[in-house]
Parts: structure tokens; sequence; C-alpha cells
């Protein structure tokens, strides 16, 4: 469901959480530090949700009626 420690250092290259941190918020990748202040990433944040990439394909930006006629 989460990323390991290992996988996150890996995927940072960085072993510092601090480091950890700035790393993921330069790459753009959403995650949450728990309460030892650690991030936490969803594996599918990384993997990719196929059920989130066709939704966002799929789904046309709004427009009014007023423009789309």
């Amino acid at each position: 469901m989460f990323l390991s420690t290992q996988e996150l250092v890996q995927l940072t290259g960085r072993k510092v959480k601090k480091k950890q941190i700035e790393a993921l918020r330069r790459m753009g990748l959403p995650f949450f530090v728990n309460a030892l202040g650690r991030p936490v990433v969803a594996r599918a944040a990384v993997e990719g949700s196929r059920q989130g990439t066709s939704e966002r394909v799929v789904r046309a930006s709004w427009q009014p009626r007023v423009v789309a006629n």
C-alpha cells in the first residue's frame, strides 16, 4: 500500500527524511508526513493508477452551454 523505507531511499536518493521530503516536492509526487516526521508515499502514486489516468483522459474540460453552442 505504501513504499517501504528502502524504496523511498531509492526513489529520492536521500536517507535523511527532510531531504526526502524536499525531493518528493521537487518531483511533484503526492505524499504526507506521518507522526514521526517521515514522508509516506502511496504505492499507487509511483506505479500510476490505471483508473485515475483513464478518468483524466475521458473527462473533457468544462465549458458553459453558451460557449459550446
